[in-house]
């Protein structure tokens, strides 16, 4: 199957509008605030609705189903509705999602919230990431995606917080679902903007704007089909597919592992697995300072090879746990943002919306499935698998990397490089 796309033909973004940068910072703290709250909420939840622990599953499943097929069809929602209107419409459906949560009277009601969530979420991030691909550039990408891990990592101390006051967790999504209600009103009102149109004025009508910034939210017209007869956009989708896996079955095993696998005091995993996480954050912060000066490509290059090396470290139970955790994380931390930032340069520009979309649903059934191995490996052959099956799937994103980079830049000495 042969590529149609000649290398690295890409325009130069133009310099990003203030407002919308501003933000775009802010939606991504907001969208990061619930993602880690209904672990803390869980038992009460449970509790309310007389629940086994399984049922958390079902709530993980529904709202992950609506996010991956949510996310397939972003590219066309974006080419029929405008980057704004989709923004508006899907943070929209993550606030009613949130406010059914608070309100639901029973459990099934619960699970319709979170397909409002999974639906929105999805829409959500496939607009914002498109709109930041093609506008904002490598450096407020992995600082927007640094963004999101501060407001996930700010959710549990807020419900924290209210639960210590007597509050309840439904007074926990209550507060959320505002904070999310006023980001829908921010888009609604920014609408025009991020679509690329001016209000006409003493009209709610809208125009194409014209001059610098035209059509900025407006989705070339390829077509899904031709979208997917891309070489290069499968090797992102199973690039996405591979590294959310890697990222989340790290996050989610390495307690286990370390606890029940290897013996260490749980105060001290839990402090390694929170050095984890924290490394990750951190890595988004001080790498998103040199990316434009070392080149998105080289970075992302540099981290997935020292990735592989962090998980080969984890997997050795004779090198301290925090030390290959660490590397993990920091090394993981400017992979999604970056290959986000790359794709309309190795996609092209026409197809960045649908490809986008693609990655957002392969990265949602990476976080599905390979934690899911994991926890079958281990089954079959003990929690010691998991760690080798981790610096395994490393490998392969490394190693599909390489090609991508290959088939992408051949012939080019792109800039980004």
């Amino acid at each position: 199957m042969s590529d149609p796309l000649a290398p690295a033909q890409v325009l130069a973004a133009p310099r990003p509008r203030p407002a919308l940068l501003a933000l775009a910072y802010l939606a991504f703290v907001s969208l990061g605030l619930p993602d880690a709250v209904l672990g803390i909420a869980w038992p009460s939840i449970r509790g309310a609705f007389a629940l086994p622990q399984a049922a958390l599953g079902a709530v993980l499943a529904t709202s992950a189903a609506a996010y991956f097929l949510s996310g397939l069809r972003a590219g066309q929602l974006i080419r029929s509705l405008g980057i704004g209107t989709l923004l508006t419409v899907s943070t929209g459906f993550v606030t009613l999602g949130i406010a059914g949560f608070s309100l639901a009277p029973a459990f099934p009601w619960f699970l319709l919230s979170a397909c409002f969530i999974g639906v929105g979420s999805g829409g959500i991030d496939a607009g914002l990431n498109t709109y930041a691909a093609r506008h904002f550039g490598a450096r407020h990408m992995t600082w927007l995606h640094a963004a999101y891990s501060t407001g996930a990592a700010l959710g549990p101390v807020l419900l924290t917080a209210i639960l210590a006051r007597g509050g309840g967790w439904r007074a926990g999504y209550v507060t959320i679902g505002v904070v999310l209600g006023l980001l829908a009103v921010s888009f609604a009102v920014m609408r025009g903007q991020w679509n690329g149109e001016r209000a006409r004025p003493g009209t709610g009508e809208t125009r194409e704007a014209s001059g610098p910034g035209a059509g900025d939210g407006v989705t070339p017209a390829l077509s899904t089909g031709a979208t997917l007869r891309r070489p290069r956009v499968w090797m992102q989708i199973f690039l996405f597919f591979f590294y959310s896996g890697v990222e989340v079955t790290a996050g989610q095993w390495s307690y286990t592992v370390l606890t029940e696998g290897r013996g260490i005091d749980t105060t001290v995993a839990g402090t390694w697995v929170s050095l984890y996480w924290g490394s990750l954050l951190a890595g988004r912060v001080l790498l998103g300072f040199i990316v434009e000066r070392v080149g998105s490509v080289r970075l992302l290059r540099l981290c997935s090879g020292t990735a592989v090396l962090g998980a080969i470290l984890f997997a050795i139970p004779a090198v301290p746990a925090a030390i290959g955790l660490a590397v993990i994380g920091f090394s993981l931390a400017p992979i999604f943002p970056g290959l986000m930032s790359e794709t309309p340069r190795r996609i092209g520009v026409e197809a960045a919306a649908h490809a986008v979309g693609f990655q957002v649903s392969a990265a949602t059934l990476g976080v599905a499935t390979l934690p899911s191995a994991a926890g079958l490996l281990s089954e079959r052959f003990g929690l010691g698998a998991v760690a080798p099956m981790i610096a395994a799937c490393a490998v392969l994103f490394t190693v599909l990397h390489e090609a991508l980079v290959a088939v992408a830049d051949r012939g080019t000495t792109a800039p980004s490089r």
